[in-house]
């Protein structure tokens, strides 16, 4: 990625600083105690400029997207919105994404004037995946204190050519009360398919199984949250069989809290259907509180305020409001909404 010099955000995008964001908030968190962690996929947050490694031509000036740099401004002032509405003036303490391009967009969120009082600090590899696309985490350092980190290659037995996306591992003490593992995901999509497809997920699912398996074999009660864009729903094969990520009423070591959502609810909306493909997915001891850190409400939440909302052009109800439809521009934040979870820290 070639070097750049910053240019000045038009005065329209500033404007965002001043939107009310009251509307859709969650409840309050509880000060010292509670901490929340939000995992995005924030639909192709990228720079405009050409990296000749990658496969990004489409979001330049001159690609298919048109993709300049006001635009960018304006979309990373618009994902700092949607990060300091869903923490209700508390920002959350770990933010999961996918769909970033590269460290450089991290950074210029991270220091946009709408979060920047959070003093994010990232998590960032760059990714063998044949689009560009990452996957990342922002955490602030006087809550989570990093231990260790890597990203996890996912490899495809059958298809050892075919390039996707890390997992994201990051090890950390929350709030010097114990020890937290997490893994960032963003599994390879359907593309040509959910059935042609499978294989790709299941292999990512095997990975990431065989990570959290090793975790256990050290501390049986580890506190594991695993978040991401999976491609696939919480009933599918790669993550309910592969994975064994099931419902809270089984004895299984991963719990996913989307398995207890109502009917009707999601994160991501399909031929006018609301599923799952964003999801967090905890160990027995967070669900259960077998150490000091336990879920709030044994729960996970969608953050569905309005501004992300529009109406959906085919389908009756709402929809997420999308950056893009093909690649006409639509002005939007994402075409999904994000997905979050309260973590207590016991007296």
């Amino acid at each position: 990625m070639q070097k750049i010099s910053v240019g000045k955000v038009a005065s329209a995008v500033l404007l965002l600083l001043a939107c009310d964001l009251s509307n859709g908030q969650p409840a309050s968190q509880s000060t010292g105690s509670t901490f929340r962690i939000m995992f995005y996929n924030v639909e192709n947050l990228f720079d405009p400029y050409d990296d000749p490694e990658k496969n990004d031509n489409d979001f330049t000036p001159e690609g298919n997207y048109r993709w300049t740099e006001y635009r960018w401004r304006e979309k990373t002032a618009k994902i700092s919105k949607v990060i300091r509405a869903l923490g209700e003036g508390n920002l959350p303490a770990i933010i999961g994404f996918c769909e970033i391009e590269n460290r450089l967009v991290l950074e210029e969120l991270a220091k946009h004037p709408i979060i920047k009082d959070g003093k994010y600090r990232i998590v960032h590899y760059e990714s063998p995946d044949r689009r560009g696309i990452d996957v990342g985490l922002f955490y602030r350092d006087e809550l989570f204190y990093l231990l260790y980190s890597e990203p996890i290659l996912v490899q495809l037995p059958d298809n050892p050519n075919f390039k996707t996306r890390d997992i994201l591992y990051v090890k950390g003490i929350l709030a010097n009360s114990d020890t937290l593992h997490l893994f960032v995901n963003h599994w390879p999509s359907r593309l040509g398919g959910a059935a042609t497809s499978e294989p790709n997920r299941i292999a990512a699912a095997s990975t990431l199984k065989a990570k959290t398996d090793s975790i256990f074999a050290l501390h049986a009660n580890a506190n594991i949250l695993i978040m991401g864009d999976f491609n696939d729903e919480p009933k599918d094969r790669s993550l309910l069989e592969i994975l064994q990520a099931k419902a809270p009423n089984s004895n299984s070591k991963l719990i996913n809290l989307m398995l207890q959502m109502p009917e009707g609810s999601g994160s991501h909306k399909f031929q006018g259907n609301w599923g799952f493909l964003d999801q967090i997915i905890v160990s027995q001891a967070l669900f259960q509180a077998k150490g000091r850190l336990l879920i709030h409400n044994q729960e996970a939440n969608v953050f569905k305020a309005e501004f992300l909302l529009e109406d959906d052009r085919r389908y009756p109800g709402k929809m997420p409001f999308r950056q893009f439809i093909g690649f006409k521009f639509n002005g939007g934040f994402s075409d999904h909404l994000p997905v979050y979870v309260d973590l207590i820290i016991k007296n």
